[in-house]
């Protein structure tokens, strides 16, 4: 499967206190639909796929990733020993990111789509969300 990997340049404007990303988001949810499909395919192709998971086990693998990327911090973020181009961190996080891209393939969840409206959605909450501490 051939992907086209070229997202187009993000600006990033800060006005005040709120910081805006002008994306094609059509364009992201494309490209992030088709990664989820690639990456599905190799899982499959990979083995991981040969019975049906359930979701509680796709969920903790997604919440070991995370695990991962919280020692990563506590280790001092070192470079990654197999990316070494990227940190520890930013290879767990990555990781995270395809467990779950591979189990909404493997379900049909368009997360891509979910991602957009939830950027938009949060845009109109208020500060802290109305008060929250964390």
């Amino acid at each position: 499967m051939d992907i086209d990997f070229d997202l187009p340049p993000v600006a990033f404007v800060n006005e005040s206190t709120t910081i805006h990303a002008y994306v094609n988001f059509a364009c992201f949810v494309q490209h992030t639909r088709a990664l989820a499909a690639h990456i599905h395919a190799t899982a499959i192709e990979k083995g991981w796929w040969n019975e049906d998971r359930n979701d509680g086990e796709l969920i903790a693998l997604m919440h070991s990733e995370l695990s991962e990327a919280l020692e990563a911090y506590r280790a001092g973020n070192p470079p990654s020993e197999k990316i070494p181009e990227y940190s520890h961190v930013e290879e767990e996080y990555a990781d995270a990111v395809i467990r779950i891209l591979d189990a909404s393939a493997a379900r049909g969840y368009d997360v891509a789509g979910a991602i957009v409206a939830k950027v938009a959605y949060n845009e109109g909450r208020a500060y802290k969300h109305g008060g929250k501490k964390f």
